[in-house]
């Protein structure tokens, strides 16, 4: 089960739940801002938060993280190297907004890891590193379940920015073709600022205006 939840700070970004029906236990992915929020329905829900997945580390996609660590005692996971963005409050844009954001004790995980749930081992995401919009952009896809958390690579009829610290045209398009393009067409992707999607539409209309 996916549950959208939009949260609200200087941009507002969608955080995800992705919930195993059976064990009552799953993921936080993005959880960029409004924390309480997000602790409260997960306290409402009687899920069990095991992991919280990071796309990549703007502000506006980490900022909740650590308060929600903290609360629900579970581990920060994102690319193999966090400290790129997740540690660095000029990369991963606070610095300009006025704040500092600067989380250290993340877990990174490289291409083709698996991060499952031990509640159910079986429900469980695979990691893919789409460079481009940042070069600590990942997303997580399930094969069983048809999805992708695809933070802010790929959107509804449009893709990332690659204009900011980090960011690349060429390596964004090839992330975008190699990996997102790669997937089984009926795929779900679930984006940090857009609708859902999927990979046949993506790659219908974006392909048309972006490669």
């Amino acid at each position: 089960m996916v549950y959208t939840v939009p949260v609200s700070g200087l941009i507002e970004e969608n955080a995800y739940f992705y919930i195993d029906e059976k064990s009552g236990a799953g993921f936080v992915i993005d959880p960029g801002s409004e924390p309480d929020k997000l602790i409260a329905l997960v306290k409402e829900k009687g899920w069990k938060i095991e992991k919280i997945l990071i796309t990549h580390g703007h502000f506006d996609h980490i900022g909740g993280a650590g308060k929600m660590r903290t609360e629900l005692g579970c581990d920060i996971v994102s690319h193999p190297t966090p400290e790129d963005y997740m540690g660095n409050a000029y990369m991963n844009l606070s610095y300009y907004h006025g704040f500092t954001i600067e989380l250290d004790g993340v877990q990174g995980v490289n291409e083709g890891s698996v991060v499952s749930l031990k509640a159910n081992p079986e429900f469980k995401l695979r990691v893919i590193e789409t460079p481009g919009h940042t070069t600590d952009s990942v997303i997580y896809y399930s094969e069983k379940d048809g999805l992708a958390f695809v933070g802010d690579t790929v959107f509804r009829g449009s893709v990332g920015r690659w204009d900011l610290p980090g960011g690349d045209l060429e390596t964004l398009r090839k992330s975008i073709v190699k990996k997102v393009f790669a997937l089984p067409g009926k795929t779900v992707l679930y984006s940090g600022h857009s609708e859902p999607t999927t990979v046949n539409e993506e790659a219908e209309r974006n392909a048309i205006s972006f490669l």
